[in-house]
């Protein structure tokens, strides 16, 4: 028996390896496009490479993605974190679990998770193919003929389709033509540009929490934020960019975000906070933030509504104290278009998943044809989420169960 990987990703090397795993007499091809294997592993948390989210409830690990939820709830019985933390520690892997609850090598080096997965693959004789550009699938009843550009069609028993990033989804017309229902594919897990705003000034500063709501929709998240150069970025906006990829591609990625740098503090709140602290320290300068932010924020906030840092709390008139109320839970900024990264990006969109079994990710067109990874519409938010869906999707593709 001959089966063949597409995709020498993340989602790719988990399918394959789950291939002998659970068939070690099969024969497994794996097929690559480009020369680079693992490319997003490699930069992955930095260079880290941020393997999974520490959360043993399949319930609540579920939540964390905004396409798939139900559908890997079912997946996520058969591998979840659990077993992820497992199948790398029965390889001499080690995953350790920061504050946030992201899970990462010992190691602090993606090469350690990269290396794991060539020695694997080479243990297990599984032949990789490197500038192999599938270009169709033909459904022959019993067996799956992929054709090439580069190379003669060849045919296989199963084929698992584990591509991912932009350019692999430019291969879904090919399913389309199988009968496969598609969701259009669009960036999810980016960055908000600014319009004009003299706070990217302050780029590399973290406010958290931070609550920021899309104007004119229910969208709202809130998390730590980063100011960038070019914008804003930080979990607090690439859950946002998550949460709502399918609405802000309508709105062509133009639109209002209304900031509350306390992570929701009600005005009423925010303006009692105000007078308290000028109760205690009336006679000081306003130069120093009497809120939990960085006073670089606050100096940033001062200038822009024109309050001399020298005036003292005393001094200050009631129109000027509403207007740092209103700047700190109302402050509202214009986004024109996004930043997405080319190894890290993430779509939304892909194979529906109305025709594949989340039991065994076999097509419910095509026999012998199985999904893994970012190609099926399953998404996560950002912290490890998107690997455990390819671990989870590739680990049980590679079982071949119809």
């Amino acid at each position: 028996m001959r089966v063949a990987v597409i995709g020498g990703g993340a989602a790719g090397f988990f399918s394959a390896l789950s291939v002998k795993q659970h068939h070690p007499e099969v024969d497994v091809v794996m097929f690559e496009r480009s020369q680079k294997l693992l490319s997003k592993v490699k930069v992955s948390g930095g260079g880290r490479c941020n393997v999974t989210h520490d959360e043993l409830n399949i319930k609540k690990l579920s939540t964390h993605y905004p396409r798939g939820e139900k559908f890997l709830r079912k997946a996520f019985s058969q591998f979840a974190v659990a077993d992820t933390i497992q199948w790398f520690n029965d390889r001499g892997v080690v995953l350790k679990t920061e504050a946030d609850h992201r899970m990462f090598p010992e190691s602090n080096v993606s090469q350690t998770i990269i290396d794991t997965f060539l020695t694997e693959v080479s243990r297990n004789n599984i032949e990789i193919v490197k500038g192999a550009t599938v270009t169709n699938i033909q459904d022959m009843e019993n067996e799956i003929c992929l054709e090439f550009s580069n190379r003669e069609k060849t045919v296989f028993d199963a084929v698992i389709v584990a591509v991912g990033g932009q350019k692999g989804y430019k291969f879904l017309d090919v399913f389309q033509n199988l009968g496969h229902p598609i969701e259009d594919p669009v960036p999810s897990l980016f960055t908000f540009n600014i319009a004009h705003s003299d706070i990217m000034e302050l780029m590399g500063l973290v406010a958290d929490p931070v609550q920021v709501k899309i104007q004119g929709s229910k969208l709202s998240n809130v998390g730590p934020l980063l100011v960038t150069h070019w914008g804003m970025s930080g979990p607090a906006i690439l859950k946002l960019s998550a949460l709502g990829a399918r609405e802000l591609a309508l709105k062509n990625y133009e639109f209002k975000i209304q900031v509350n740098w306390l992570g929701g503090e009600k005005e009423d709140d925010v303006r009692a906070i105000l007078n308290n602290y000028i109760a205690q320290n009336g006679k000081k300068k306003v130069n120093k933030s009497p809120f939990e932010f960085p006073n670089r924020l606050w100096i940033y906030f001062l200038n822009t509504l024109k309050i001399n840092s020298d005036t003292t709390w005393n001094s200050l008139d009631k129109k000027s104290k509403n207007k740092i109320v209103n700047k700190i839970t109302n402050d509202v900024y214009e986004i024109y278009k996004k930043t997405t990264f080319k190894e890290e990006f993430v779509t939304c969109g892909g194979i529906s998943l109305s025709g594949v079994n989340p039991q065994t990710m076999q097509s419910r067109y095509v026999k012998g044809l199985y999904f893994a990874g970012e190609f099926l519409d399953i998404d996560g938010v950002t912290g490890g989420f998107n690997f455990q869906a390819a671990w989870t999707t590739g680990f049980i593709a590679g079982k071949l169960n119809s």
